[in-house]
């Protein structure tokens, strides 16, 4: 019996070995219109193998790269596409310049660093202040996923005020947890809530409303009323 683990390795796993061992036979084939009608065939086999393909964008042109990678490169044939190569299929992408600098406070990131140079940038003090407090509530909430606890709002003024080298400061009365957009929201819900005709309980239309269903119960109930005393018992 002969195990697998001394048979030579196969080249696509996803194809298995009798493709590959047809493959090789088809290279060994002399003729070259007989080798061309023969590879044409199994690239019609590596397409019903491997369906998921059909999904591809140009998946006939993959099938024949492929049928050349399973070959190892050997099989001439003429192809409808470029023939690849063993250069090209092995060639090594070039290495990625991964962002050098460093980082005084790792663990608030390269981004409090960039809103902090964009909030030092702004000539406007009331838009600068504005920066500072929404760049201080971030750095409470990147402070706090950090630490897994709470933590003091000195402290985030004070690495602010570290970070901007004395540009960005919050005073005392500054409440980092408040958003800027919080005086925003209240004043556009009370100013829903103030409608008129928004709540049944309140308004013109609820008043409306409890009137009319005031008066069609006491109608209602003079009718059965008077229906009662006239049915006999």
């Amino acid at each position: 019996m002969e195990y697998n683990t001394l048979r030579e390795d196969i080249n696509l796993h996803e194809y298995g070995r009798h493709v590959q061992q047809i493959i090789q036979i088809c290279v060994k084939i002399e003729d070259r219109e007989k080798r061309n009608q023969m590879a044409r065939e199994i690239i019609e086999l590596m397409g019903q193998l491997n369906p998921a393909l059909r999904n591809v964008e140009d998946f006939r042109h993959k099938l024949w790269d492929q049928l050349f990678i399973i070959s190892d490169f050997k099989l001439d044939v003429d192809s409808p596409y470029p023939k690849t190569t063993r250069a090209l299929v092995e060639k090594k992408p070039e290495p990625l310049p991964y962002p050098q600098g460093k980082i005084r406070h790792r663990h608030y990131g390269k981004n409090v660093e960039s809103l902090v140079k964009k909030a030092l940038e702004e000539k406007d003090p009331e838009k600068r202040q504005a920066f500072a407090q929404t760049i201080g509530n971030y750095m409470k909430l990147v402070y706090q996923n950090w630490t897994k606890e709470n933590t003091n709002d000195d402290i985030i003024k004070n690495d602010l005020r570290i970070l901007s080298h004395d540009g960005l400061k919050l005073g005392l009365e500054d409440n980092i947890s408040a958003l800027t957009s919080n005086g925003n929201n209240s004043r556009i819900r009370n100013d829903v809530s103030a409608r008129p005709g928004r709540d049944n309980r309140g308004g013109q239309n609820g008043q409306r409303n409890n009137n009319g269903g005031s008066g069609n119960n006491k109608n209602r109930n003079k009718y059965y009323g008077k229906n009662r005393n006239n049915n006999p018992k």
